[in-house]
């Protein structure tokens, strides 16, 4: 590889870098957001809106890269993925100086959410444009270990947010953090900015979109072309349906789903279950770049397609490792102590919270959302129209709609053995790091290949707005929604396993697209233009 080659693939993975310490440092510092820029409504409904905020961003992600995407192969895609690392950058940046709601009011949560907007919309275009870039300077028979550098950014970003505010709260301590210090890492955003447009300004254009700009052979209309005509329409669609949806469960499964599952489910506390969780990530980031070199060598599908069975296969298994191993003590009050919810079935919703905020009242998702929240099975029994829900627990039986259920349910819980949290002392550290582990090879297997596999399958007039949608559709949208799916699931079958359906049966739809509809791709010549 060399020097020009390695300032290409680092210039283009800052933005991924961007992305995931922007994700990491808002996520991790909501509550402070929910504190100054939603103060005039309840704590608990000022961080749903700081979580809405957050999502918002997600949401317009394929916008941006249909915006994007077409101005990267309308212009060039140099100067596209610049324009959207400084959004991304500026952004970030000014969350950091925007006044609370005590200083600006109403204008103050507007502006947030604008900026989340505008980041959201940057983001859709840096993914298509890194990786187009990165592939079109990659040597033909290189271009999945030269995209896998851009896979291993989410790493890197987690590491460097958690040790930022790790480090800042640390040395400021918790009141001043508390008042001001949040913002640090925000500006701290401004030094990556700077130093990823110092580097991006010094790259040259793509040879390959420079070659198709001195031969007149870039598109005038390139959304057109690639979702006006079925010929390019068709690839998307089975990119989408068949590599995608699939490889963003898998993704948010083994990583973000893992961590929820190990401290909401399984309540280990926050801080051993982060460890583990990094140090899974981190033994497991090497894999990107070894499967990577792999896609060049065997190609991209089959690594994809193993991802997706392995996870078709063994979720459930490795999941019920995982509670073996980090909480016994709810293993066995879950095979001891079984529970019955008795309701009317018209009383009981599938309760997917899209956004947040919704409400589910009746008193059967009442005690379903309170039994899944205290990580215990149930059975669902169907009871006469009308009829109050109760929660059947051995010989005790408790109704949903009595004031003091909210209490009573907890304590008839604890009394059948179900813990209240995990015993510190009853946790295999090392064994459920190991299913972790595992977990994280999945995503590399399907996350790994991913970028050159979606660069090869459109021609290089249309590659950058073809690979984009998709790639945002999947991630933000069949991801996105994963935790949201998961939960409903559970509520409405009463097993805490159940939402692993989700990503099962996704992996399973890109397994068999993928297979039987899309080409292998890695010896393609994607300099043709």
């Amino acid at each position: 590889m060399t020097g020009e080659e390695r300032k290409v693939i680092f210039a283009s993975s800052l933005g991924t870098v961007f992305e995931w310490y922007d994700f990491y440092i808002y996520g991790t510092l909501g509550a402070f957001l929910a504190k100054y820029f939603f103060s005039n409504v309840p704590p608990n409904v000022g961080f749903i809106f700081a979580l809405l905020a957050f999502a918002a961003g997600f949401a317009v992600r394929p916008f941006g890269a249909l915006i994007f995407g077409r101005l990267g192969d309308m212009i060039g895609r140099k100067y596209t993925f610049l324009v959207t690392m400084t959004l991304m950058g500026v952004g970030t940046f000014f969350i950091g100086l925007l006044p609370g709601y005590a200083s600006w009011g109403l204008a103050a949560p507007i502006v947030l959410i604008g900026l989340r907007l505008i980041q959201g919309l940057a983001l859709g275009g840096e993914y298509g444009g890194a990786a187009t870039y990165v592939a079109e300077h990659a040597p033909q028979n290189r271009r999945g270990y030269y995209t896998s550098w851009i896979q291993t950014t989410a790493t890197l970003g987690l590491f460097l947010a958690l040790l930022l505010i790790l480090g800042i709260r640390t040395a400021m301590g918790e009141e001043a953090f508390g008042d001001w210090g949040w913002r640090i890492p925000f500006l701290l955003s401004g030094v990556l900015l700077a130093v990823s447009i110092w580097i991006r300004l010094s790259l040259n254009e793509s040879p390959v979109f420079q070659r198709m700009k001195e031969e007149g052979k870039t598109s005038k209309r390139p959304l057109t072309e690639a979702f006006g005509e079925w010929s390019n329409a068709k690839i998307a669609i089975l990119a989408l349906f068949g590599a995608t949806a699939g490889e963003a469960v898998v993704w948010y499964g083994g990583q973000f789903y893992a961590l929820f599952f190990l401290t909401q489910t399984l309540k280990v506390p926050a801080v051993p279950a982060q460890i583990m969780i990094v140090v899974a990530l981190a033994l497991g980031t090497p894999f990107f770049i070894i499967f990577g070199i792999l896609s060049d060598k065997i190609g991209r599908k089959p690594i994809i397609l193993a991802g997706f069975l392995l996870a078709m296969v063994t979720y459930f298994p490795i999941f019920k490792g995982i509670t073996h191993f980090a909480n016994p003590k709810l293993e066995a009050a879950l095979a001891a102590s079984p529970v019955t919810v008795i309701a009317d079935p018209s009383e009981c919703s599938f309760q997917f919270k899209a956004t947040g905020t919704e409400k589910f009242t009746t008193g059967c998702d009442i005690a379903k959302a309170a039994l899944v929240n205290l990580s215990v099975n149930y059975q669902n029994q169907d009871a006469p129209k009308g009829t109050a829900a109760t929660v059947k627990i051995g010989e005790q039986t408790l109704t949903s709609t009595s004031p003091d259920f909210a209490k009573a349910l907890p304590a008839a819980i604890k009394a059948h053995g179900y813990p209240a949290s995990a015993d510190p002392n009853d946790i295999n550290y090392v064994m459920t790091t190991v299913l972790l582990w595992i977990l994280v090879i999945y995503v590399t297997l399907v996350y790994a290949p991913i970028a050159a596999w979606l660069v090869e399958l459109f021609p290089s007039r249309i590659r950058y707005s073809g690979m984009s949608l998709p790639y945002h559709i999947g991630n933000g949208w069949f991801g996105g929604f994963l935790p949201a799916t998961v939960f409903a699931i559970v509520a409405a079958t009463g097993n805490i396993y159940s939402g692993l359906w989700y990503p099962v049966a996704i992996a399973a739809m890109s397994l068999v697209i993928g297979f039987l509809f899309l080409p292998e791709t890695k010896d393609v010549d994607i300099k043709q233009i």
